[in-house]
């Protein structure tokens, strides 16, 4: 094993890798600290509702669109606990964080869209969230126009872990997966983009990598300030960044 991979739990990284021509983020927990903020949500919505939900039953639920949700839910407390009842008090709950000024970018967002700027990278979202929640958090927080697509969960018929989303915003656009770079923090979402066949980083939040993620990931690296800089290496080493196919293709 490479001595940085020990001492850091990441794979050393390698520059001479090609660029990729487009760039697929996810948004919970990786543009955002939306999935800190809606794990305090579903945490507090469950003791309004009289039932504790764990650490460890949340932690479950990260990456995970709003049917699997529902399923866990209904595997873990059957009749106990109204799915809906529950997810109303939890968006109520997020709500008023985020009305509170409580939800705020990622270290290294900024960053890293300055740098895709530059060099006119393409780059899409692609959440297990809502259209609407989705439009309404990025707008808020301020870089929804800094997106050429946004895809979510009312976009496919399969969410995470399956690759429907990511292979959405490749065709979205115009790329083949294998030449876009996907950014993710879940394991969902990790699983989700290598099953599309997309070179994946993980940059975790609320969940630590795990054997499967580090096999799955390219790099699994501390925050998209460190993403920025492998970009830049790989733009010193290659200045021809892979090209776009016709959507599909």
């Amino acid at each position: 094993m490479h001595k940085e991979e020990q001492r850091s739990g990441r794979k050393p990284l390698d520059t001479r890798e090609k660029m990729p021509a487009a760039v697929v983020f996810d948004m919970d927990g990786l543009l955002l600290n939306t999935e800190a903020l809606a794990r305090r949500a579903m945490r507090l919505a469950g003791t309004e509702l009289g039932v504790e939900l764990p650490e460890a039953f949340c932690a479950l639920m990260i990456g995970v669109p709003v049917d699997g949700c529902r399923r866990l839910l209904l595997e873990h407390y059957q009749d106990a606990l109204s799915a809906d009842d529950l997810f109303a008090a939890s968006t109520r709950h997020l709500k008023a964080q985020i009305d509170a000024g409580e939800m705020h970018l990622k270290p290294g967002v900024q960053e890293l869209l300055d740098l895709l700027d530059e060099h006119h990278m393409p780059r899409a979202v692609a959440t297990s969230s809502s259209r609407d929640k989705a439009a309404h958090h990025l707008s808020r927080a301020g870089i929804r126009h800094r997106f050429d697509a946004l895809l979510t969960r009312d976009d496919v018929s399969q969410g995470k872990p399956h690759p429907d989303l990511y292979l959405a915003a490749a065709r979205a656009l115009g790329m083949a997966p294998s030449h876009c770079l996907a950014l993710e923090d879940s394991y969902n979402g990790v699983r989700a983009a290598s099953a599309a066949g997309m070179p994946v980083v993980m940059v975790p939040d609320l969940l630590a990598p795990t054997d499967e993620m580090r096999r799955l990931s390219r790099a699994v690296m501390h925050d998209l300030h460190e993403v920025a800089d492998m970009l830049r290496a790989r733009m010193v080493s290659d200045t021809s960044p892979l090209q776009p196919v016709p959507a599909g293709g």
